[in-house]
């Protein structure tokens, strides 16, 4: 049992990440972005919560992770997605989730600003 939580911790990815995507478009790339590279990956019965869960990894017989996205924190249009996950794989897949989070920020960002601006007369 020590070697198991030796691992979980060993393994573990837990970050916190600031999103301007809404949150049901975050838990939905969550889910696709998960089951692409062949976990299962599915709404939780809470709200605003994806359930991740994977076969053997090393060690550990099963391997899971929770995603959960908070709207409107802080000011409106801001999503606050927590990563939690385990597992030798799962840990760093985990963290490219949270990289393709940051490419969606980047990708808004640039368009934002061009729809706003008005032609000089």
């Amino acid at each position: 049992m020590e070697a198991m939580n030796a691992e979980m911790a060993r393994t573990a990815y837990q970050k916190k990440a600031v999103s301007r995507l809404p949150a049901a478009e975050v838990l939905a790339l969550a889910t696709s972005f998960f089951k692409e590279r062949g976990y299962r990956a599915s709404p939780t019965g809470r709200p605003n919560h994806v359930m991740v869960m994977g076969g053997r990894e090393g060690p550990l017989p099963r391997v899971t992770a929770e995603i959960s996205a908070r709207p409107d924190v802080g000011k409106a249009g801001t999503t606050l997605v927590t990563l939690d996950a385990f597992g030798e794989r799962l840990g760093p897949t985990m963290a490219e989730f949270h990289q393709e989070l940051r490419r969606h920020r980047a990708a808004k960002a640039p368009s934002a600003g061009a729809g706003s601006e008005t032609p000089s007369r």
